[in-house]
């Protein structure tokens, strides 16, 4: 069985972000950073070349596979943000309607720029599923 790709590294996050050519979407960064930290009250590390996490989590799939995984973490991505382990099927599938312009695929939401939704739901969305035992 292959190894997981993404791992958590030494890489810097700061760096990391500093790095990101559109200066709306690394200032964004810079907020979810902010956000994340404070909330997790875990410090930034990046999980694999592009995901800026927050704490971690070991897993273990029926399959047998296993590994760790950042409690919750973003990435970002052309033209808009991957957000991780907000929970958008369990405790916050409610909020999803007030959250503003946005996008989900298998278990993450996408946010093009923070702007387009409303900051308050997306703290109290990362707050709730942060909250939830794992």
């Amino acid at each position: 069985m292959a190894g997981n790709k993404t791992i958590e590294t030494g890489s810097s996050v700061a760096a990391f972000i500093e790095a990101i050519a559109d200066t709306g979407q690394r200032e964004d960064a810079r907020v979810l950073a902010a956000m994340m930290a404070r909330l997790s009250g875990e410090p930034a590390r990046m999980w694999g070349p592009s995901i800026i996490g927050y704490g971690s989590y070991h897993y273990r799939y029926e399959s047998g596979r296993e590994g760790e995984m950042c409690r919750i973490g973003f990435s970002p991505r052309a033209g808009k943000f991957a957000i991780y382990g907000l929970d958008i099927i369990g405790v916050n599938a409610g909020a999803l309607a007030q959250l503003g312009k946005h996008a989900t695929g298998k278990g993450c939401l996408y946010l093009k720029r923070l702007a387009d939704v409303d900051l308050v739901v997306l703290e109290e969305m990362i707050a709730r599923s942060l909250s939830k035992p794992l």
